[in-house]
């Protein structure tokens, strides 16, 4: 009753036929007289639908349309989807879209493959560090390479903060950074310069993808030019919903502007792979619905990207809703048509995690973003032993030392890492003004190597101003006035006693004390007098 009642619904509305027989890929197929819908894709249009007879038990796949696309296949029978618990959402995502048969692709479109540029990286099988604005600086990037990410991710960084920055080489720590002299709104603790973005030249070399916000394609490209010389790729960021970034036209909102992405990556094509030789990628959320999808995605693999990554939620959701897998196979199958790498992101919770939904949708790579900001350990193999959370806690301020990391960043990158319900949770966040005293908090003072570490957090608190190395905060207003005001008094006090000592009338003393205080206070004083 449960499969006649899906397909009653299926192909109330649409013609069916029943045949016999099958012809595909110039062979015939017997098959009983069962009737399956099946939906094609058109990319320029919503899916049209037809029906043929299939053999329930085989795997078989219509022949080429007239525009030269293979067709795709079920591959799960009906019976099949109903034993299949799911959400409401996965079942509307999953009757909204087909499941894509990447095996009936022909064998020389299976090989396809885009060219990679001699310095860029290719993102097949690899299991990566998602982009993540404050927890994919550079030492979180470190600790997971050290824990066994295949690449990683830089934060979105805007393309109008990094126009105008000066390369430099830290000659403390080898880091290349990008920095700006600060503006004074944001200057509170004295520094000279703001460092936009750093990279470590050694450890991340041929594994870093810088990921850029942007709107505009000449600003794309002049900024993507600052950085391209020292990565392995340039990711254009078309997903990131947050307000910051889509108030500018920039991340989701590219997604209702396609035209303008397309020419964003167009023109990072044309100059970045050849000026560069490296390669350019684009990371997306899913559309609205499964057909304004695979229009998006069709028109992204023509531009010459070498990878796209796919979100697996849309612009509206937030990370705490589930992700959703229905149209995952269809994008992989545009992408392999194209010879483009799909990488999978939302949900993945560690590397065996991202190798069965590679296996399973047929994508390329996995993305791993939240499971990898709280535990790096999930980019080991699977029979690895894990290390605990004190342990990779410990090096990741080791880290942020030896980089020079600012103190506000690390702080929250370990607020990340240490459980909630840890007693030194609250005194991490509450106290721990500078590297010495956030390593004394974290009881990092203590143990092997725990003197090295201590004089490693003061020569960082030296370099970056903190603790007794902090300069001193002019203050303003009533309140500096008013002590200001005191300290003349005290001076005025200091004087007149003095003068008693040596035997002067009061009436000297005060004509002293308005001389004196008229230094300071002008016509205030003449005034008072």
């Amino acid at each position: 009753m449960a499969f006649r009642s899906f397909r009653s619904r299926i192909l109330f509305r649409l013609p069916t036929i029943s045949v016999p027989t099958v012809t595909a890929f110039g062979r015939s197929v017997t098959t009983p007289t069962t009737i399956f819908a099946i939906r094609t894709l058109n990319p320029l249009r919503t899916m049209a639908s037809t029906a043929m007879a299939i053999d329930p038990a085989s795997e078989v796949a219509m022949p080429p349309t007239v525009t030269g696309r293979p067709a795709v296949v079920p591959e799960e029978t009906t019976a099949a989807a109903v034993k299949v618990q799911r959400t409401p959402e996965e079942a509307a995502a999953t009757e909204s879209t087909v499941n894509w048969c990447i095996s009936a692709l022909p064998e020389e479109m299976l090989a396809r493959r885009v060219p990679i540029p001699p310095r860029g990286v290719d993102y097949r099988g690899k299991i990566v560090l998602a982009p993540m604005v404050r927890s994919g600086e550079l030492p979180a990037r470190l600790l997971a390479l050290k824990y066994g990410a295949d690449l990683v991710w830089g934060p979105e960084t805007v393309d109008h903060s990094l126009i105008g920055t000066t390369r430099r080489v830290n000659p403390r720590t080898g880091c290349i950074e990008w920095t700006r002299p600060p503006s004074q709104a944001h200057n509170k603790a004295g520094y000279d310069e703001n460092v936009i973005f750093r990279i470590d030249p050694s450890r991340e070399q041929g594994k870093l993808v810088f990921q850029i916000g942007t709107s505009d394609p000449d600003r794309a490209l002049a900024a993507a030019r600052l950085v391209a010389g020292d990565v392995a790729g340039i990711d254009v960021n078309a997903g990131c919903p947050k307000p910051f970034s889509t108030s500018g036209g920039m991340g989701a909102a590219l997604l209702q502007t396609p035209d303008k992405l397309v020419a964003i990556l167009e023109n990072l094509t044309r100059h970045i792979i050849p000026e560069f030789q490296i390669g350019v990628s684009v990371k997306i959320r899913l559309l609205e619905t499964p057909a304004q999808t695979e229009a998006l995605v069709r028109r992204l693999v023509k531009t010459g990207i070498t990878g796209l990554t796919i979100h697996c939620r849309t612009t509206p959701m937030r990370p705490r809703e589930k992700a959703i897998r229905g149209q995952l196979r269809m994008i992989g199958y545009i992408c392999r048509e194209a010879g483009v790498a799909c990488v999978v992101n939302g949900d993945v919770a560690d590397r065996a995690d991202g190798y069965q939904l590679m296996n399973e949708f047929k994508v390329d790579g996995a993305m791993i973003a939240t499971a990898a900001e709280k535990n790096p350990n999930v980019f080991l193999p699977e029979r690895q032993e894990r290390t605990k959370w004190g342990t990779y806690a410990r090096e990741l301020v080791r880290l942020a030392m030896e980089v020079e990391n600012k103190l506000s960043n690390t702080k929250f990158t370990l607020s990340q890492i240490v459980p909630g319900r840890e007693p030194v949770y609250k005194t991490m966040c509450a106290s721990g003004k500078n590297y010495e005293e956030l390593v004394r908090v974290m009881g990092f003072h203590e143990g092997e190597g725990a003197e090295e570490i201590v004089q490693m957090a003061r020569r960082t608190d030296e370099v970056l101003r903190l603790g007794e190395w902090a300069p001193k905060k002019e203050q303003k207003g009533k309140k500096a006035n008013g002590q200001q005001q005191q300290q003349q008094g005290n001076g005025s006090k200091k004087r007149k006693s003095e003068d008693e000592l040596e035997g002067k009338g009061v009436k000297r003393e005060k004509v002293v004390v308005a001389e004196e205080a008229g230094q300071y206070e002008g016509g205030a004083v003449a005034q008072t007098v």
